[in-house]
């Protein structure tokens, strides 16, 4: 009999309907409780076979790790928190599903807080949440610069779709994309197009505008920005009195909530969508495709995002020197255009 396989301690029989214990678990699998401690701890450390056995227990007796006592010895919860602008857009969906299975690959468990897009909220559910956990992700925060860099020098933290001098980001290429959809607007007879701008404290929306302003003059289009707008259908509603008076024959939106609310609006009105505008969103959210005609959108790789998020986050909590690590070389991840049906060449003279 080897070390891991010692006898465990006697102990009283366990209550009905009581959670299991590791001193459960070492009964029924024949070993040391602390041998299960570091089966289930720190998973490689022993015996192979020895290990399935006390996973097989484990499972058995629907063991369930507590966190909490799980972080008196590390100092880590293993559990990270995921900061969303609005939890009701479906653009995070992906990008939660992307984290999630992320954090389970790699035994993290997270914890959602939304801030309804306002900068004060967040700073108040960040302040909240930080102390649970190991990590912070920001999702499109509205935060100013100086808050995130404050965050992350308490906590090792990620940004999503904003980059901040000093802390780790990650963002898509917004060229690729947007290059595609300016060259098919051209090479559909458009001269003159709109930006449907987002919200003003929108770090990704001023960088979308600085890219599509830099690249439609070279296409041969003219370029307007109408907005700031909220980023939701009503947003995309609100904007049409402005886009029909600008004159513009098609629009790129924020986002696809605003394309499809802008959309509505125009068929409300009885414009033809493409044939009186052509609308193209951002994002390739679920459900864009649902909209008639189909929207045409700029894919962002949302899940990829979410996932990336999580490996970064967990590589700065390796560091033991106190020093934050020079970021892995990563590859891009860019946007491309998916061609539907809502852009077309225009049809009134």
């Amino acid at each position: 009999m080897t070390s891991d396989e010692a006898p465990a301690p006697v102990r009283a029989g366990r209550r009905p309907n009581a959670p299991a214990t590791i001193y459960d678990i070492a009964k029924l699998a024949g070993v040391n409780p602390s041998t299960v401690s570091r089966a289930l701890s720190k998973p490689g450390r022993i015996n192979i076979k020895t290990e399935e056995r006390i996973q097989a227990a484990a499972k058995e007796l629907n063991y369930r790790l507590n966190p909490m006592a799980r972080a008196l010895p590390t100092g880590r919860t293993h559990t990270l928190g995921l900061l969303l602008a609005d939890i009701t857009n479906p653009m995070f969906f992906d990008v939660v599903r992307g984290a999630e299975r992320a954090a389970r690959l790699r035994g993290y468990t997270l914890i959602l807080a939304e801030s309804q897009e306002s900068g004060e909220r967040e700073a108040e559910a960040a302040e909240r949440v930080a102390p649970s956990v190991d990590g912070l992700i920001l999702v499109t925060t509205r935060l100013g610069d100086d808050q995130i860099r404050e965050l992350a020098s308490r906590k090792p933290l990620v940004v999503i779709n904003r980059k901040v001098d000093g802390v780790h980001g990650i963002v898509p290429q917004l060229e690729p994309g947007i290059g595609q959809a300016l060259s098919h607007l051209a090479d559909l007879g458009h001269t003159s197009i709109a930006f449907l701008s987002g919200p003003a404290n929108s770090w990704m929306n001023r960088a979308r505008w600085d890219v599509l302003l830099a690249e439609a003059p070279a296409r041969g289009l003219n370029i307007v920005e109408i907005g700031p707008g909220v980023p939701t259908l009503d947003g995309g509603r609100a904007a049409l009195s402005r886009v029909v008076a600008s004159g513009v024959t098609a629009v790129m939106a924020y986002n696809d909530l605003m394309a499809i609310g802008l959309m509505r609006a125009a068929q409300e009105r009885g414009l033809s969508i493409p044939g009186d505008l052509s609308i193209i969103g951002f994002d390739d959210i679920f459900g864009s495709d649902f909209t008639s005609p189909q929207l045409s959108t700029i894919r962002t790789p949302l899940g990829q995002i979410g996932e990336r998020a999580i490996r970064r986050t967990l590589e700065l909590m390796t560091d033991v020197n106190g020093e934050k690590p020079a970021p892995a070389a990563l590859p891009a991840l860019p946007t491309e255009l998916v061609v539907r049906g809502s852009t077309g060449r225009i049809s009134r003279a």
